[in-house]
């Protein structure tokens, strides 16, 4: 196997030059770069992409920490992250973090270890404090889907409470009164800052509720599918209902649909993030649009430019959740 000793001396030159060559540095010249890549293709010479980082003290990689890579909100972000990526020549590595704080720590650490140029982390175990001491150690780094007051610009975040509040809202416009919410049992502020929306939305409208009216489940659609089931077990006068996520919604359709109450006629229901399943489940869901493809290429971009100490625009940080209106709600 051919050395970059090897190189050196077929091309005629020093290694250092062939190291200048192949790290593309702007102090090789174009006859040095012509004969040590004519000589590189005569021998079959390959540079090891961990030297070149030694060297340029780049790997030309981005790191992105998410929950679950098999979950499509995730695959999602990741596209739109890995697009990013391309356009700057750099590609990416991907830890689990389980929204789990031992998993999101030791995922995290691997990325930083690996020395991606840039990290976009979605994070829920982890503390405020040992993010943003994550934060002053990688420059790149940029966390999406929260937001830390003291990092407020390394962080892209969605209005969780407005979300749940323009779903609920949207039924009360729709003659409904009685409306149920199936909520996450994780430990997340987005279980809270959604929780918080729903309620604000029945207050402000001079609704009062028992406590009842609030089933929590997993976030999945066997979750939402118990979370209804324990919701229709309690006789409520239930006629909608608002979901954590379209997951949830999903499940919860499938309950009613067991139950023989039909959607939306004896029951509504409007769920969250506007994903893939949100259009194919039948009736095909009312839902709060998450912009994830939006935030994700924004916090690339901010991530990128951080870790080149660039000038950075004052752009979006706090995105806004809209609604998508399809066929599972119904006035009363």
């Amino acid at each position: 196997m051919a050395t970059i000793k090897d190189v050196a001396r077929e091309a005629g030159v020093s290694v250092a030059t062939v190291s200048r060559v192949i790290n593309k540095s702007p102090k090789a010249s174009q006859s040095s770069i012509d004969s040590v890549s004519l000589a590189m293709k005569k021998l079959g010479y390959r540079p090891n992409a961990a030297a070149r980082a030694l060297v340029s003290q780049s790997t030309n990689t981005v790191g992105v920490l998410v929950a679950d890579v098999s979950d499509p909100f995730f695959g999602s972000m990741i596209k739109a992250i890995d697009q990013v990526a391309r356009e700057n020549g750099k590609h990416i590595l991907i830890g689990n973090g389980y929204h789990k704080a031992d998993d999101e720590r030791h995922a995290l650490e691997l990325l930083i270890n690996a020395r991606c140029e840039a990290i976009i982390v979605h994070a829920k175990g982890l503390s405020d404090e040992e993010l943003i001491g994550y934060a002053q150690e990688v420059k790149g780094m940029v966390i999406i889907n929260r937001h830390i007051p003291q990092i407020a610009e390394r962080c892209i975040a969605l209005d969780n409470r407005k979300g749940a509040y323009l779903a609920t809202e949207f039924l009360i416009r729709h003659g409904h009164k009685n409306i149920a919410c199936i909520a996450s049992s994780q430990d997340i502020e987005d279980t809270d800052q959604r929780l918080e929306g729903y309620l604000a939305a029945l207050q402000d409208n001079g609704i009062s509720l028992s406590k009842s009216y609030v089933e929590y489940g997993e976030v999945s659609s066997d979750g939402g599918e118990t979370a209804m089931t324990n919701l229709l077990s309690k006789s409520l006068n239930i006629t909608a209902v608002v979901a954590y996520n379209d997951y949830m919604a999903a499940g919860a359709l499938a309950a009613l649909d067991q139950n023989g109450i039909p959607v939306p006629s004896k029951m509504s229901i409007v769920g969250f993030d506007d994903g893939l399943i949100a259009r194919f489940v039948h009736p095909s869901l009312t839902t709060i649009r998450y912009p994830i493809e939006m935030m994700a290429e924004r916090a690339s971009r901010l991530a990128l430019a951080l870790s080149k100490k660039q000038d950075i625009e004052d752009e979006t940080a706090i995105f806004s959740p809209t609604l998508v209106r399809r066929n599972s709600v119904a006035s009363l």
